[in-house]
């Protein structure tokens, strides 16, 4: 066992969603045999075959768990490991504490990857899907982004950081604009091709507007301040991650947390619940802010970067780079109309971000 290296596998109609390879079950098997509890039975709850992760939940004499298969690099894995140790054990963040082994490790290397067990909290209930609960996510947000300021990550781990990273993510946004116009230009026969066309051109002008804004903002002032003075963003906070359990709002699935600028958490959110709602509604963005403010003031400056990550062509970046993997089957007549409503949608978004642009400086 000890030279097996675990790697991406393939789902495909002969298998089902949840497939493991076999030889990870056995991995898995040994991995559980370094705890002190029994297991009853063991559940996939959800898999990433294309990275090589797998999440199991567990039936134990001590009461339930989680068995994570972390698809990082160990070192980065352990950035995060730690992170969470810290949340729970230093500041009392309604985060899942993580179990130790026999001989007290917080997790075991098998496959040339982390494992490691988790409490799992029970129970726990998404907020409802209205302006409500989107307040309860930001403010939930806001406190764990708070509570996570200070964190030194273990000496042997790498250090996460996308902090000083914004310009170059601007300048890839940019750069990848070229490879759609040029990828659509290609395959031009194949139906939503014309589409991209028509808008990259536009899309590619947002973001190089964004990039100057970004340059001629405070933004290289905040970044000095350094890593713990801003604490980690989840990187994946949204209406999953983010859930009612036991004395409030529970925030989980911490493996991708790194230092940043704490409102791309929270632009994130914003910008999807945005997609979601087709439309950009003053009302929910201003309340969303606020309600994330009262449990980590904004101060103007940050604001002032909200405003301009907002202006980033996000939603196209994001629903369109999957073009360059498989251009023949990304391409069709579905993509088409996705194209339509992110630019409908997008359509509504400027006036919203023009009537909240000077609200913080008041």
């Amino acid at each position: 066992m000890d030279n097996i290296v675990i790697v991406p596998w393939e789902a495909d109609e002969l298998t089902h969603e949840f497939f493991i390879p076999d030889y990870i079950n056995t991995l898995a098997a040994e991995v559980l045999k370094h705890y002190s509890f029994q297991v009853k039975s063991m559940q996939v709850v959800t898999t990433k075959p294309d990275k090589g992760g797998s999440i199991w939940k567990l039936e134990t004499n001590a009461g339930p768990k989680s068995l994570k298969l972390l698809h990082r690099r160990p070192t980065r894995s352990m950035f995060s490991l730690g992170a969470q140790k810290y949340l729970v054990e230093v500041k009392g963040a309604r985060v899942p504490g993580i179990v130790q082994t026999k001989d007290g490790q917080e997790y075991i290397e098998a496959g040339g990857k982390l494992w490691f067990v988790a409490e799992w909290i029970e129970p726990l209930a998404p907020v409802t899907k209205d302006l409500e609960g989107a307040k309860q996510l930001c403010y939930a947000l806001g406190e764990f982004h708070q509570l996570s300021k200070g964190y030194i990550p273990p000496s042997q781990a790498e250090v996460a950081s996308r902090l000083a990273k914004w310009p170059k993510s601007y300048e890839k946004v940019i750069m990848k604009m070229d490879w759609f116009r040029n990828i659509a230009k290609a395959y031009k026969e194949m139906p939503a091709s014309q589409s991209i066309l028509n808008v990259v051109d536009s899309f590619q002008e947002q973001a190089r507007k964004s990039l100057a804004d970004l340059n001629q903002s405070s933004y290289l002032s905040l970044v000095e301040k350094g890593n713990r003075s801003w604490g980690l963003v989840h990187q994946d906070y949204g209406w999953s991650n983010g859930q009612m359990g036991p004395n409030g709002m529970w925030i989980i699935d911490l493996d991708g947390v790194a230092y940043d600028l704490p409102i791309r958490d929270l632009r994130k959110l914003i910008s999807g619940t945005m997609s979601d709602l087709f439309n950009w509604d003053v009302t929910w963005i201003r309340e969303m802010i606020r309600a994330y403010h009262e449990a980590s003031p904004l101060t103007p400056e940050l604001y002032e970067l909200l405003m301009i990550d907002f202006s980033l062509p996000n939603e196209f970046y994001k629903n369109i780079k999957e073009v360059v993997y498989e251009p023949e089957l990304f391409l069709n007549e579905t993509t088409t109309q996705l194209i339509q409503t992110i630019v409908d949608t997008d359509q509504s978004k400027w006036p919203a971000l023009n009537e909240i642009q000077h609200d913080w400086r008041k």
